[in-house]
């Protein structure tokens, strides 16, 4: 989990720093609130004995444009992932929710997001045996939390396309030396913004 939140913090800083040089005719009109759907599809790699799946996520977000302090939008997101395709080690599936902040530069909006809620892996075959060799796991469920990263990218009024990572920490996972797993989850798709008539997000 420190690997992720050391990446995502680079990026955080990297969205800060980004420069900006509008006119005031071109400077981002804010709304009081944004509603976006989105769908997302990707790889998963699952930290159980180099474990890999393929999962499609989807979510929603409702960002709050009143609050925004010195460009950056706070919002809050909830997204659920389950995989379609998981190979012969595991198959992890997750429900989560958390904070979201994003800074928009004209049709490229930057975010990062944490999250949090419950995950559960399915270990294929006939399971898999704690480290100690005394228990067969079959299935284990955990709290999860995460932490991401990606950016939207408007293509046409109201639909945008969607790229991030996220580094998600199941906390339970008995059959990992370290009882717990780091997924790395890297998905691209398409959002759909309320309201949005503009190309511009708020």
């Amino acid at each position: 989990m420190k690997i992720g939140i050391r990446v995502v913090t680079l990026l955080f800083l990297l969205v800060a720093a980004f420069p900006v040089a509008y006119s005031q005719d071109n400077e981002t009109v804010v709304r009081p609130l944004q509603l976006g759907v989105f769908g997302l599809g990707g790889g998963t790699l699952t930290d159980v004995r180099g474990g890999k799946n393929l999962d499609i996520t989807a979510g929603a977000y409702l960002m709050f444009g009143n609050l925004s302090y010195h460009g950056f939008v706070p919002g809050i997101e909830i997204r659920g992932s389950y995989p379609v395709s998981v190979g012969k080690l595991d198959a992890q599936e997750n429900f989560l929710g958390g904070l979201k902040i994003e800074r928009s530069y004209r049709k490229l909006h930057p975010y990062i997001d944490v999250e949090f809620g419950r995950g559960q892996i399915t270990y294929e075959g006939a399971g898999f045996l704690n480290t100690s060799g005394t228990i067969l796991y079959q299935k284990t469920n955990s709290n999860v939390g995460a932490v991401g990263a990606g950016f939207d990218y408007d293509i046409l009024t109201s639909f945008a396309i969607k790229a991030d990572v996220q580094f998600e920490d199941y906390t339970t996972v008995p059959v990992n030396a370290n009882g717990s797993a780091l997924a790395k989850a890297f998905r691209v798709g398409v959002v759909y913004r309320f309201g949005y008539s503009d190309n511009r997000p708020y």
